[in-house]
Parts: structure tokens; C-alpha cells; sequence
């Protein structure tokens, strides 16, 4: 007895072997005091055995007392994991193996034989996860386990066991019996649970595979189920669930930080900016030398669009770790946010020339053709279609299997470009060659729309109505039939979007494209209610702000109320060119109604007027207002040069954007302020005293 409170004392056996899931039935108090101390003896004299490498005296008495303790409790669990590690460690599997093979063709019936079978040649199959995988080892124990389920039906484990070496084995239909009928023996199994929610997983079921980690985390909510419950949310992409699961982890480790930064990037994603950014400080302040929180630290003040504080994150997330991709790729998207889009293109250069290998592998492969999409993206938001559209033809060539998302970019870099015979030219060849791609498909038909051919371009997106994606080919229907100004068929189509719109961001785009159709109807109270509910579901909108902002503006409605509109959204994409124009009309509109502060007002609507063309210096209507600023200013000779240009845009514009209307309009400002220059020309120059 004194011998026994020694071993718990030495905290050998935890707790006692027979409480755990095992196909033993009730063993009476005697025996189950002989197992237990059988276990324990056995325990002890392994550990001495490991501290003495392995010595044969230490060794036999350890299997000695396992074999014992068996004898007491037939099919106890720990006890036979321990012995078949022992052997394991020992280097004695072959005398296992011959001893247990041995029992069996004394007593085919031996389970502990079996048991002991299946847990060596289990130990013996390798890593599944590498691929190493002894076909031969994976056979040999799913037959012991497969025979133990026969002979013991009422063998959990066993049961769990089958279930994992048929998953192994890639029999998902096997698996997935063995599991069931573990769970119809002990439904709060945990790894029961656990191995049908990864072969679900596997199989790609993800929703099948979070109700059984939703069951095994209700059944033992413990900070594992619970991290294993959020990162089923997250395959599903709900990662506000995610979130709140890693919360309930977190609140039972407090201390973990691993699970504290699961929290808070679940919070990231799922837009929680303010509870993600205060964790983060959190985090970064116990640990001050993690570049990646520094990193999280700039990537959440950038979305919040305070840019000095993600500049400073950026720079000391860089001095730590100088040489990460990341935090390199992030300083490109943090000069682009600061409208330094050149610089943003140079360092994104410069990452692609330093990570240049004559070889790649499929991850890095993978990774590059990222950095080159990026890079083709940022030449066309600076409008160099050109080096835009080799950037993405070299995307292709190192990716083949992507040479159809790559005709996409090309096809849509020309048709901004306003290069239409170019995109039109890659178009059909991507149609030939890419007959059943749907990306390439909705780019095309797009194209076809500016082209004027609607018809034809409703045509080729309605063959895509799969009822799959039909939300999406809905979107792209309703955008052909706005460019061709039918209306009445975008509101018919509208409503079919409406009916597979579900989530509040699928409903923002509804609006947003209702209020639009509204707005060149010239129904503006309509218009202007469509835009209210999506600022109602967005506050921080910044396409509903402008775009109600400028509605109001250009109908010369409650300006006030359109500055502050536009100024918001400004304030949050500071260099957005459709917004700086925005802001400039806006202020052109208020300098000529405010004869106090006229002067000042142009010279501001002026300014940021010049700041838009620098971003999208091919639009006709930016050329306008700013012709319109310079006429009001008495600036004729830069209105006139500015007008020009803005039917030289118009001229350039596909059909569907081509307005006659407006064109007209700037046509007779640039004769009227031709004929004025003229006359001004004219005048004798006043008498010298």
C-alpha cells in the first residue's frame, strides 16, 4: 500500500485506466484494484526503463505488470497503449509480434492479442500526411481492427481505430461507417467526432464537418474543440461564428496568445476593425520583437484608412524582419492606399526581381502569379495599358492553367484603355480558345455591350444561367442592359438578383445598382432612397456617398449636404479619381451660388479637379468640369484647351458610354468660348499714359 501512494504521489497514473472509453465490461472491485496496480507498477517500472536506456530487467517487469494488469481487465485501453509504446521504445516489436501471433493461433478469440497487433502495425504505417505510407502495415492492422469489431461489437475504440485506418486507406465510405457506429455506441465520442469532421473536411463536405465539431465542442467545450470548432467556421468563410468560438477559447486560457491571435484575426475578417485592432496592441505590446503583429497592426489602420499610423507600423514591422515577403508586399499596398502608385509598382518590381528562379515549385508558383497580377492591376490603374497587358501575358506563360483568367485582364485592360479594336481583337480569340470559360465569357460580353452589340452580349451571358451562379450572371445581365440603356429590362433583372440576394454586402449591390438605374431615369427622390439603405447597411460606403453626393451636386440640390457627402467619401479614398471629381464640382457648384467665398471656392473646386486628372486623365467629364472652372475663372485659352480634350475622350468612348447630349453641350461651351476669346482678342489694347 505505502508502495501504491508512492507511485500517485510520482503523479504516475493521473487517473485510472478503466474510466477511459475501453470494451471492457464491469470489472468487479477486486480485479479492478489488482489493474490499477499492475498499471501503475507497469508505469513505473517503464519510466525507469526509459531513464536507463531501455535495460532488459527494467524493460520485462514493465511488460510483466501490463500483461497483468490485461489479465485483470481485458481490453482496458491505456494499459495496452502503454505496453504496445514500450515495445516500441524497446526495440522488442519483433518478439510482440511473434508473442502475440503466437496467442492468436492458440486463441483465434485473443482480443488483447489483436489489440496489440493493430497498434504495432498501426505505429508502422508512417506519415500520411508526407505520403509515406507502408501499404503492407495499413493492411495488416485494419484486418486485426476489422476482426476485433466482429468478435467485440461493442468496442468503441476499436471502432474509432477502423474508422482512421480507413480513412487513411482513402475508403471514405468505410470511414465513415466505422465513426457512425463509434457515435451510435458513445455519441460524445470525442474522437469520433473529431475523425468524421476531418473526413468530412476531406471530402469537402464543410458543413457536414462543423456540425460535428459544433457537437464535439458542446459535448467538451475545452479550448481545443473549441479552436477546432473555429477553423471549421472558418472553412465555411462565417467568420464572425469563427470568431466568437475562439472568444469562448480564449476566455478559458486567457493566457494562451497562440488563441488570442486566432481571435484576433477572426476579428480582422470579419471586419470587427476596432476589437481586432485592440488585441493586436495587445499582443504586440507582450511581444514587441513580432513583426507579423506589426504587420496586422499597419494592415488594420490602412483599412481604417488612418495612413501615418499604418506607415508606422509598416516601418517597424520592416526593421524587424526586413527581407519578408509580406511585409514587403504590404508596403506595396500601403504606397498605393498613400496614392503613390508608382512607387507602389517599383517595390512590387523589385519583389518579383529578387524572388526570380529559373524554377518553381507549385507554392511558389502559385505565389508569383499573385505578385504578377498585382502588378498588372496597379500599370492599369496608372493607365499604362501596354505594360499592364505584358505584365499579365507573362502571367500566363508561367502559369498555363491560368492563360483564361490572364485573356480576362487583357480584354479588360484594353477596353479601359479604350483600345476597343485591341480588346475586341483578344476577345474573339479568347472565345475560340476558351469556348466554356465563364470569366472570359462575362468579359467578353461586357465588351460587346460598350461596342453596342447588346443583343448579342445578352445572348452569350445568358447561356451561363446554370441556377449555380445565377446571382452573379443576374449582376452582369442587369450591367449589359444598362449600357444599353434598356431600363426597363435592368429593373426586370434587378428583381431576379434581388430574389438570390441574402447577406447585407449581396444587398449593398443591389441597391447601390437600383439607385443608379434611378438616378439616370432622373428619378432622384427614388434614386436617393436606394443609396440611403445602402449607407443605412454601410455608413462607410464610399461609392453610395459619391454617388449621392455628385447626384445632388449636379442637379444643383441642398450643395451643402452633397459636400459633405463627397468629403466623406474622399476622406476615405483620398485619391480615388471619381471622388476628387467629384469634390471639385461640388465646390464649382457652391463657388458660383456663395459670392463671399466664390474665389476661394474655384480655386479649391480647381485644385482637386488637376488632382483627378492625375488619376484618370481620360475621362471626359472631369475635362469638362475643369473647362467649366477655368471658363467661370476667366481662364478662356485653358477652358478651351480643356474642352477639347473632353470631346477628343468622347470621341475615344465606346458606344455605350458615347452621350450625345453631353457632347453637344461641351460643343457649344467651346464655340461660345472661342467666339469670347475672339472678341477679347479683338479689343484694342488700352491707351499707355
Amino acid at each position: 500500500m505505502c508502495l501504491l501512494k508512492i507511485i500517485l504521489a510520482l503523479g504516475v497514473a493521473a487517473a485510472p485506466f478503466w474510466a477511459q472509453p475501453a470494451a471492457s465490461t464491469q470489472v468487479p472491485g477486486d480485479l479492478r484494484a489488482a489493474a490499477y496496480y499492475h498499471f501503475s507498477m507497469g508505469h513505473l517500472y517503464a519510466d525507469l526503463a526509459a531513464a536507463h536506456g531501455y535495460r532488459g530487467e527494467y524493460v520485462l517487469k514493465a511488460i510483466e505488470h501490463y500483461k497483468l494488469a490485461l489479465k485483470a481487465d481485458p481490453g482496458a485501453s491505456l494499459p495496452m497503449e502503454e505496453l504496445s509504446e514500450l515495445y516500441m521504445q524497446s526495440g522488442r516489436l519483433r518478439d510482440a509480434v511473434t508473442e502475440a501471433e503466437e496467442m492468436l493461433r492458440q486463441n483465434p478469440d485473443n482480443l488483447d492479442a489483436r489489440r496489440l497487433l493493430g497498434r504495432i502495425y498501426t505505429r508502422l504505417i508512417g506519415e500520411a500526411q508526407q505520403g509515406r505510407i507502408n501499404e503492407e502495415m495499413l493492411r495488416r492492422a485494419t484486418d486485426q481492427y476489422r476482426k476485433i469489431t466482429e468478435k467485440a461489437p461493442q468496442d468503441t475504440d476499436a471502432w474509432v481505430m477502423l474508422g482512421r485506418l480507413s480513412r487513411i486507406g482513402q475508403n471514405s465510405v468505410e470511414s465513415e461507417k466505422a465513426y457512425q457506429r463509434a457515435l451510435e455506441l458513445d455519441p460524445r465520442n470525442e474522437y469520433a467526432l473529431s475523425g468524421l469532421a476531418t473526413l468530412y473536411s476531406d471530402l469537402g463536405d464543410s458543413k457536414r464537418a462543423l456540425e460535428m465539431w459544433r457537437r464535439l465542442s458542446d459535448a467538451d467545450p475545452n479550448p481545443r474543440t473549441l479552436r477546432a470548432l473555429a477553423a471549421a467556421h472558418e472553412q465555411m468563410r462565417d467568420y464572425a461564428a469563427a470568431a466568437e468560438a475562439a472568444r469562448r477559447a480564449a476566455e478559458l486560457a486567457p493566457k494562451d496568445s497562440e488563441i488570442r491571435r486566432e481571435l484576433a484575426e477572426y476579428l480582422l475578417l470579419s471586419d470587427k476593425l476596432d476589437e481586432a485592432l485592440r488585441l493586436y496592441q495587445e499582443l504586440a505590446a507582450a511581444d514587441p520583437k513580432d513583426a507579423q503583429l506589426e504587420l496586422r497592426l499597419s494592415q488594420i489602420y490602412r483599412q481604417k484608412r488612418d495612413l501615418k499610423k499604418a506607415r508606422e507600423a509598416q516601418e517597424r514591422a520592416r526593421a524587424l524582419e526586413p527581407a519578408s515577403l509580406d511585409i514587403r508586399y504590404n508596403d506595396v499596398n500601403l504606397l498605393e492606399a498613400e496614392g503613390r502608385t508608382t512607387e507602389a509598382i517599383a517595390r512590387l518590381k523589385d519583389i518579383l526581381e529578387a524572388t526570380a528562379k529559373k524554377g518553381y515549385s507549385a507554392s511558389e508558383r502559385g505565389n508569383r502569379v499573385i505578385l504578377l497580377e498585382r502588378l498588372g492591376l496597379l500599370h492599369r490603374a496608372a493607365e499604362q495599358t501596354a505594360l499592364a497587358v505584358e505584365v499579365f501575358q507573362q502571367m500566363a506563360q508561367l502559369d498555363p492553367d491560368l492563360s483564361a483568367r490572364a485573356a480576362a485582364q487583357i480584354i479588360d485592360t484594353y477596353r479601359q484603355g479604350k483600345e476597343f479594336p485591341k480588346a475586341e481583337q483578344e476577345a474573339e480569340a479568347a472565345a475560340r480558345k476558351f469556348p466554356a470559360d465563364r470569366t472570359t465569357t462575362l468579359v467578353r460580353a461586357s465588351l460587346l455591350a460598350d461596342l453596342g452589340k447588346s443583343e448579342q452580349a445578352v445572348a452569350e451571358i445568358r447561356r451561363l444561367l446554370d441556377g449555380k451562379s445565377d446571382r452573379e450572371t443576374y449582376l452582369a445581365l442587369a450591367q449589359v442592359y444598362d449600357k444599353a440603356r434598356d431600363y426597363a429590362a435592368v429593373a426586370r433583372t434587378l428583381e431576379e438578383v434581388e430574389k438570390r440576394s441574402l447577406t447585407s454586402e449581396e444587398k449593398e449591390t443591389l441597391y447601390f445598382m437600383r439607385g443608379a438605374m434611378y438616378e439616370k431615369l432622373k428619378k432622384l427622390s427614388e434614386a436617393e432612397a436606394e443609396f440611403r439603405e445602402v449607407l443605412r447597411l454601410s455608413p462607410d460606403n464610399a461609392s453610395a456617398l459619391n454617388y449621392l453626393g455628385y447626384m445632388l451636386a449636379d442637379a444643383n440640390l441642398r450643395l451643402q449636404e452633397a459636400h459633405q457627402l463627397i468629403s466623406r467619401a474622399v476622406q476615405l479614398e483620398p485619391y480615388n479619381g471619381a471622388f476628387l471629381d467629384s469634390l471639385g464640382w461640388v465646390l464649382f457648384r457652391l463657388g458660383k451660388l456663395e459670392d463671399l467665398f466664390r474665389l476661394g471656392k474655384l480655386e479649391e473646386a480647381e485644385s482637386y479637379l488637376r488632382l483627378a486628372l492625375e488619376r484618370v486623365s481620360r475621362d471626359p467629364i472631369v475635362h469638362d468640369h475643369l473647362g467649366d472652372v477655368y471658363f467661370e475663372r476667366g481662364k478662356l485659352r485653358e477652358a478651351i484647351t480643356q474642352w477639347e480634350l473632353s470631346l477628343k475622350e468622347w470621341e475615344a468612348s465606346s458606344r455605350a458610354e458615347y452621350d450625345p447630349a453631353e457632347v453637344a453641350k461641351v460643343q457649344r461651351k467651346l464655340e461660345g468660348a472661342k467666339v469670347r476669346l475672339a472678341k477679347e482678342s479683338s479689343k484694342p489694347a488700352p491707351a499707355r499714359r
